[in-house]
């Protein structure tokens, strides 16, 4: 068992990172990018992003620090080869629609992961706005063949909150002829069109709708990235789960389109301050102090999952040591996410002792029973893989993982942070 306790600062967030990239590519000027994740999956775009003609300059002293030398929204070049984006769902959809808008052919392709993840729903809309884009093997998934193709503006109802989705029909709309309407059950996150709008776009949000006019030019800003609150989430639950506890989680973005875990942890009792409170190049951003706390239960639906759904495996850990039930529904999203994550969750809270229900859209979660340590399937998924090593610190002894080194996709520091609370 250990106690947490001390000052940490998590990476930058890696959904702000990925856009920065592909905006500043697409901007004329030379934007340069603070606190980028050098995560797996953010270099996976910054990989694509160079095949497609675009000068990125990584710093040697200080490998979070990036610069784009970008020539406008017409710039870019025919890739000489597939344009692979290895376990990055952001990146294999937000590209799809900025690809499908160029007088070029290309191929967008992914690990084997990828090629499992549904990509009906960027294809669809795509297609409607004229795109020429198909699933080469006629699955509805990766690889993506895309050829040149003339777009037309549409209204467009998701099915889906899914800022994926809408990021992706946004970027084709930037080259469309006409206005594009978004509308969205629920809102999801927003950092694209906040991106977008301070490089120059004409771009309107309102309420769960987006307005895109294209035409006009975008131009190189400097892009500040704060602290990712994804990454923060294992430490807020660390931090409330382990006994003797106080972790103070500094510069972490807390827009309200992802801080879903924040309510959730007041819901369940948790003891969190959310002090110093900012904006970071647009972005709501604060520093979060947690300390070991009593929680208990609650129910998770509705309009908040789609502001924590990368978070609920950790909430899930979390909600096995609280005191009562814990519901969590509305979130078949997870089972589409690198693993099918209903099932990972359920298995591996099962193999620790927790009674767990699996549901369609969910699960039920009886906790405050005591857990072990156990053997650990993380289906080679980063949040799982993290949630469950969070799940054994007020234990005796550790998870043992299958696979640690997938937390490389979005935080490859994550033992060695964790290590420096003890």
């Amino acid at each position: 068992m250990h106690s947490l306790n001390g000052e940490i600062k998590v990476p930058g967030d890696k959904s702000i990172s990925h856009r920065a990239v592909m905006i500043g590519s697409l901007a004329k000027g030379t934007t340069t990018i603070k606190g980028f994740l050098n995560g797996a999956d953010c270099l996976s775009t910054i990989d694509c992003m160079r095949k497609l003609g675009v000068s990125i300059a990584c710093s040697k002293d200080d490998p979070h620090t990036v610069s784009i030398k970008g020539n406008g929204l017409f710039s870019l070049k025919a890739p000489t080869e597939t344009l692979y984006t290895g376990n990055s769902g952001t990146t294999t959809r937000i590209i799809s629609g900025l690809l499908s808008a160029q007088p070029f052919g290309s191929t967008v392709d992914g690990d084997s992961s990828i090629r499992k993840r549904p990509m009906k729903r960027i294809i669809e809309p795509l297609s409607l706005m004229g795109a020429n884009i198909m699933s080469l093997f006629d699955n509805g998934c990766a690889p993506l063949v895309i050829s040149p193709s003339h777009l037309q503006g549409i209204s467009y109802s998701s099915p889906v909150s899914s800022a994926q989705v809408k990021s992706s029909i946004i970027m084709a709309s930037l080259y469309a002829k006409g206005k594009t309407v978004i509308t969205e059950p629920v809102k999801s996150r927003d950092h694209t069109e906040l991106m977008l709008l301070a490089f120059g776009a004409d771009i309107v949000s309102d309420k769960n709708t987006v307005t895109v006019t294209p035409g006009k030019e975008l131009y190189a800003k400097d892009i500040e990235v704060p602290g990712d609150i994804s990454s923060a989430a294992f430490f807020l639950v660390a931090g409330a789960i382990t006994k003797n506890s106080e972790i103070l989680i500094k510069n972490v973005n807390i827009n309200p389109t992802r801080a879903g875990i924040l309510t959730v942890l007041s819901d369940m009792g948790a003891s969190l301050s959310i002090e110093n409170e900012r904006l970071l190049s647009g972005e709501k951003t604060a520093d979060l102090l947690i300390k070991s706390s009593s929680l208990h239960g609650t129910t998770i639906s509705g309009d908040i999952i789609p502001t924590l759904i990368d978070e609920l495996p950790v909430i899930a850990v979390m909600a096995s040591y609280a005191k009562g039930q814990t519901v969590i529904k509305d979130a078949a999203e997870l089972r589409v996410k690198e693993s099918d994550r209903i099932v990972s969750i359920s298995e591996n809270l099962r193999a620790m002792g927790c009674d767990v229900i699996e549901t369609s859209d969910g699960m039920v979660i009886n906790g405050g029973t005591p857990l072990h340590s156990a053997r650990i399937s993380t289906k080679k998924d980063h949040r799982i893989a993290m949630a469950f090593h969070i799940a054994t610190l007020p234990l005796d002894e550790m998870n043992i993982l299958d696979d640690r080194d997938c937390v490389n996709i979005s935080y490859p520091g994550f033992f060695d942070d964790i290590s420096s609370l003890y």
